[in-house]
């Protein structure tokens, strides 16, 4: 059966990997990195919006990233809020809906006052839903969607994958379609591990400050030659069963 041209995800999720090594090739502080590593995630909102993609999850910060060095960190958490000041009003006249997804606990108030900030302002956007997770683990997901399932009383009979996944931190958004990660490694890193039962796996050697348009279509060309079946087997493929002798 023929395939239309361009087969779109409704939902892109991204392990935006690779500053660190990118700054170390030109010989800069890893925090470099991290900073050209936000003029990428923007310019990669900007193209997925304009290709119709409905939502983009990204990989900011994992629950495990707090081992990095205590500087390294810090500096995070301070391009949490320059980012917020310099991009926040661009993006939101590009229609961009941003919703903040992980354990807010653990970061500082500057910084979950940062959080609260772009999600008001972008609550009414619905151009591009753009997920950050940021503090976020798939274990701990799977987790604390558990733990609330108990606190509001869900008897066990009725916890059914589609009753948890209500409490799944990303539950405003259909499960990733596309997951793509950058930088050359081929692992998922505890990264939406719920979610991403059957997304198409795109790995790339391109290291996340350099990702563009054109590594972009590049996955989208791969994921449109996929065949989703989602365990199923296509009609043709079906094994026709032997008529009995008369």
């Amino acid at each position: 059966m023929s395939r239309p041209v361009t087969v779109l995800p409704r939902h892109v999720a991204i392990v935006m990997d690779g500053n660190g090594r990118w700054a170390g090739k030109r010989f800069m502080p890893r925090f470099f990195g991290h900073k050209q590593g936000v003029d990428a995630l923007v310019r990669t909102v900007k193209a997925c919006a304009d290709r119709g993609i409905e939502y983009l999850t990204v990989f900011a910060f994992s629950s495990e990233n707090w081992k990095r060095p205590e500087a390294e960190v810090s500096g995070l958490m301070g391009l949490v809020q320059t980012t917020v000041a310099a991009h926040l009003a661009e993006l939101q006249r590009e229609g961009v809906r941003i919703r903040i997804v992980g354990d807010w606990a653990a970061v500082s108030s500057p910084v979950r006052a940062a959080w609260e900030e772009t999600e008001r302002r972008t609550a009414h956007n619905t151009r591009i839903v753009l997920s950050v997770a940021f503090n976020y683990g798939g274990r701990w997901d799977v987790v604390q969607a558990c733990r609330r399932a108990i606190a509001e009383g869900v008897p066990p009979e009725q916890l059914t994958e589609a009753r948890l996944g209500q409490f799944m931190a990303l539950s405003h958004a259909p499960d990733p379609d596309l997951f793509i990660r950058t930088g050359g490694e081929v692992r998922i890193s505890n990264f939406l591990l719920w979610q991403v039962a059957y997304s198409e796996l795109h790995f790339s050697d391109c290291l996340w400050p350099d990702f563009g348009e054109a590594e972009l279509d590049a996955a989208l060309a791969t994921y449109a030659v996929r065949d989703r079946r989602f365990g199923a087997v296509e009609p043709s493929l079906q094994a026709v069963p032997r008529s009995s002798a008369a």
